[in-house]
Protein backbone atom coordinates (compact mmCIF):
# COMPACT_ATOMS: atom_id res chain seq x y z
CA UNK A 1 0.00 0.00 0.00
CA UNK A 2 1.28 3.42 -0.90
CA UNK A 3 1.95 6.13 1.60
CA UNK A 4 -1.43 7.58 2.67
CA UNK A 5 -0.20 11.20 3.03
CA UNK A 6 1.35 11.02 -0.45
CA UNK A 7 -1.90 9.69 -1.90
CA UNK A 8 -3.85 12.41 -0.11
CA UNK A 9 -1.55 15.04 -1.63
CA UNK A 10 -2.12 13.56 -5.10
CA UNK A 11 -5.86 14.23 -4.75
CA UNK A 12 -5.06 17.84 -5.71
CA UNK A 13 -2.81 16.98 -8.66
CA UNK A 14 -3.66 19.00 -11.81
CA UNK A 15 -3.90 15.71 -13.76
CA UNK A 16 -7.30 14.05 -13.28
CA UNK A 17 -5.75 10.64 -14.00
CA UNK A 18 -3.37 11.08 -11.05
CA UNK A 19 -6.25 12.23 -8.82
CA UNK A 20 -8.32 9.22 -9.84
CA UNK A 21 -5.48 6.77 -9.19
CA UNK A 22 -4.93 8.28 -5.74
CA UNK A 23 -8.64 8.15 -4.90
CA UNK A 24 -8.85 4.52 -6.06
CA UNK A 25 -5.88 3.51 -3.92
CA UNK A 26 -7.37 5.32 -0.91
CA UNK A 27 -10.67 3.51 -1.48
CA UNK A 28 -8.80 0.20 -1.41
CA UNK A 29 -6.99 1.19 1.80
CA UNK A 30 -10.18 1.02 3.87
CA UNK A 31 -9.85 2.38 7.41
CA UNK A 32 -6.11 2.90 6.89
CA UNK A 33 -7.06 5.89 4.72
CA UNK A 34 -8.41 7.77 7.77
CA UNK A 35 -5.51 10.28 7.74
CA UNK A 36 -6.75 11.33 4.28
CA UNK A 37 -10.29 12.06 5.50
CA UNK A 38 -10.21 15.81 4.86
CA UNK A 39 -8.59 15.60 1.40
CA UNK A 40 -11.12 12.90 0.48
CA UNK A 41 -14.03 15.11 1.56
CA UNK A 42 -12.59 17.95 -0.51
CA UNK A 43 -12.25 15.55 -3.47
CA UNK A 44 -16.03 15.07 -3.34
CA UNK A 45 -16.16 18.45 -5.08
CA UNK A 46 -13.71 17.42 -7.83
CA UNK A 47 -14.58 18.40 -11.40
CA UNK A 48 -14.07 14.78 -12.52
CA UNK A 49 -16.98 12.38 -11.93
CA UNK A 50 -14.75 9.36 -11.45
CA UNK A 51 -12.59 11.12 -8.87
CA UNK A 52 -15.73 12.08 -6.94
CA UNK A 53 -17.03 8.50 -7.11
CA UNK A 54 -13.78 7.03 -5.83
CA UNK A 55 -13.52 9.64 -3.07
CA UNK A 56 -17.01 8.65 -1.92
CA UNK A 57 -16.05 4.96 -2.12
CA UNK A 58 -13.08 5.66 0.14
CA UNK A 59 -15.19 7.68 2.58
CA UNK A 60 -17.76 4.90 2.77
CA UNK A 61 -15.02 2.61 4.13
CA UNK A 62 -13.80 5.01 6.82
CA UNK A 63 -14.82 4.91 10.42
CA UNK A 64 -14.50 7.95 12.66
CA UNK A 65 -12.08 10.60 11.41
CA UNK A 66 -8.87 11.34 13.32
CA UNK A 67 -9.33 13.94 16.06
CA UNK A 68 -6.93 16.24 14.21
CA UNK A 69 -9.36 16.36 11.27
CA UNK A 70 -12.38 17.63 13.23
CA UNK A 71 -11.68 21.38 12.84
CA UNK A 72 -11.12 21.06 9.09
CA UNK A 73 -14.28 18.99 8.73
CA UNK A 74 -16.25 21.64 10.64
CA UNK A 75 -15.10 24.23 8.10
CA UNK A 76 -16.28 21.97 5.25
CA UNK A 77 -19.81 21.63 6.70
CA UNK A 78 -20.69 24.96 5.09
CA UNK A 79 -19.40 23.94 1.63
CA UNK A 80 -21.70 24.95 -1.21
CA UNK A 81 -21.06 21.63 -2.94
CA UNK A 82 -23.71 19.28 -1.48
CA UNK A 83 -21.54 16.15 -1.69
CA UNK A 84 -18.65 17.84 0.11
CA UNK A 85 -20.94 19.15 2.85
CA UNK A 86 -22.70 15.77 3.15
CA UNK A 87 -19.46 13.89 3.73
CA UNK A 88 -18.06 16.47 6.14
CA UNK A 89 -21.27 16.14 8.17
CA UNK A 90 -21.18 12.34 7.93
CA UNK A 91 -17.63 12.09 9.25
CA UNK A 92 -18.46 14.46 12.11
CA UNK A 93 -21.40 12.24 13.00
CA UNK A 94 -19.11 9.22 12.95
CA UNK A 95 -16.83 11.05 15.39
CA UNK A 96 -19.70 11.16 17.90
CA UNK A 97 -19.13 13.23 21.01
CA UNK A 98 -15.57 13.99 19.86
CA UNK A 99 -17.21 16.33 17.33
CA UNK A 100 -18.93 18.48 19.96
CA UNK A 101 -17.19 21.54 18.50
CA UNK A 102 -19.24 21.01 15.32
CA UNK A 103 -22.64 21.55 16.96
CA UNK A 104 -23.08 25.17 15.83
CA UNK A 105 -22.03 24.41 12.23
CA UNK A 106 -24.28 21.34 12.08
CA UNK A 107 -27.21 23.28 13.54
CA UNK A 108 -26.93 25.81 10.70
CA UNK A 109 -27.30 22.97 8.19
CA UNK A 110 -30.69 21.82 9.56
CA UNK A 111 -32.53 24.07 7.09
CA UNK A 112 -33.71 21.63 4.45
CA UNK A 113 -34.58 24.23 1.81
CA UNK A 114 -31.32 24.30 -0.15
CA UNK A 115 -29.82 20.85 0.42
CA UNK A 116 -32.28 18.42 2.03
CA UNK A 117 -29.82 15.52 2.11
CA UNK A 118 -27.32 17.65 4.06
CA UNK A 119 -30.01 18.79 6.51
CA UNK A 120 -31.05 15.18 7.10
CA UNK A 121 -27.45 14.13 7.68
CA UNK A 122 -26.89 17.09 10.03
CA UNK A 123 -29.83 15.95 12.19
CA UNK A 124 -28.37 12.43 12.23
CA UNK A 125 -24.90 13.74 13.15
CA UNK A 126 -26.25 15.87 16.02
CA UNK A 127 -27.91 12.76 17.39
CA UNK A 128 -24.61 10.87 17.18
CA UNK A 129 -22.88 13.66 19.11
CA UNK A 130 -25.43 13.11 21.86
CA UNK A 131 -25.90 15.28 24.96
CA UNK A 132 -23.07 17.61 23.90
CA UNK A 133 -25.39 18.71 21.08
CA UNK A 134 -27.89 20.09 23.60
CA UNK A 135 -27.53 23.65 22.24
CA UNK A 136 -29.11 22.38 19.00
CA UNK A 137 -32.31 21.24 20.75
CA UNK A 138 -34.47 24.20 19.64
CA UNK A 139 -33.36 23.84 16.02
CA UNK A 140 -33.92 20.08 16.19
CA UNK A 141 -37.44 20.65 17.56
CA UNK A 142 -38.15 22.93 14.58
CA UNK A 143 -36.69 20.37 12.16
CA UNK A 144 -38.79 17.63 13.79
CA UNK A 145 -41.89 19.42 12.45
CA UNK A 146 -40.44 19.73 8.94
CA UNK A 147 -42.55 18.80 5.92
CA UNK A 148 -39.60 16.58 4.91
CA UNK A 149 -40.56 13.29 6.60
CA UNK A 150 -37.00 11.94 6.73
CA UNK A 151 -35.65 15.15 8.27
CA UNK A 152 -38.52 15.18 10.77
CA UNK A 153 -37.80 11.59 11.81
CA UNK A 154 -34.03 12.08 12.09
CA UNK A 155 -34.49 15.31 14.05
CA UNK A 156 -36.88 13.62 16.47
CA UNK A 157 -34.39 10.77 16.97
CA UNK A 158 -31.58 13.30 17.50
CA UNK A 159 -33.69 15.18 20.05
CA UNK A 160 -34.08 12.00 22.05
CA UNK A 161 -30.32 11.40 21.89
CA UNK A 162 -29.36 14.92 22.95
CA UNK A 163 -31.92 14.99 25.74
CA UNK A 164 -33.96 17.85 24.31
Amino acid sequence: MSDIPALAARLTDPDPTARLAAAEQLAQAGDAAAPAAVPLVKACGDADDQVREQAVAALEELGPPPAAAIADLVSLVSATDPLTAYWAVTLLGRAGEDAATAVAALTKRLDAAAQPEVAQRAAWALGKIGPAAGPAAAALRAAASSTDPRLARLAAEALAAVGG
